[in-house]
């Protein structure tokens, strides 16, 4: 099973941290090994939609997934399950701290097959890219100035 989980606290509001890690716009903007993010239905996420996602992998392979909404409340929660490509899911919680954002990203998932032995790699190796792109996610939005 692979199962980790990152921290960050953003000093944006609560709003402006939800909005712009959800907008699939913009993830190439802070998950910089995406190449593409596409809402398959249009109009704006919420509870089963569908995203097309094209990643760079290490050694510059393009992994492709469809991933859906399974957990979607505004300001608070967004989850992703992966309905094909590898499966990792994840879920990102946000919660108002200190005048900023806790923003919380878990992944979890089972690989199958002969991959399972890879899990524990995996793991870390998920865990550190994720690290990075929370601290991105931070930089980010830290660093531009505030919609007026």
């Amino acid at each position: 099973m692979i199962q980790f989980s990152i921290e960050t606290h953003i000093e944006r509001p609560i709003s402006e941290v939800f909005r712009y890690a959800t907008d699939p716009d913009l993830l190439a903007t802070w998950q910089t090994n995406t190449v593409s993010a596409v809402e398959q239905g249009g109009g704006p996420l919420r509870l089963g939609s569908r995203l097309h996602e094209v990643h760079r992998a290490p050694g510059g392979k393009e992994l492709e997934s469809v991933v859906e909404v399974s957990e979607y409340e505004p300001d608070r929660t967004l989850g992703l399950r992966v309905v094909e490509g590898t499966p990792i899911h994840a879920r990102m919680t946000f919660q108002p701290a200190n005048g900023g954002t806790d923003m919380t990203f878990a992944g979890h998932g089972e690989l199958a097959g002969p991959l399972r032995l890879a899990q524990p790699l995996m793991q870390r190796v998920l865990k550190r890219q994720f690290a990075k792109h929370c601290a991105t996610l931070k930089r980010v939005l830290e660093t531009t100035p505030p919609p007026s």
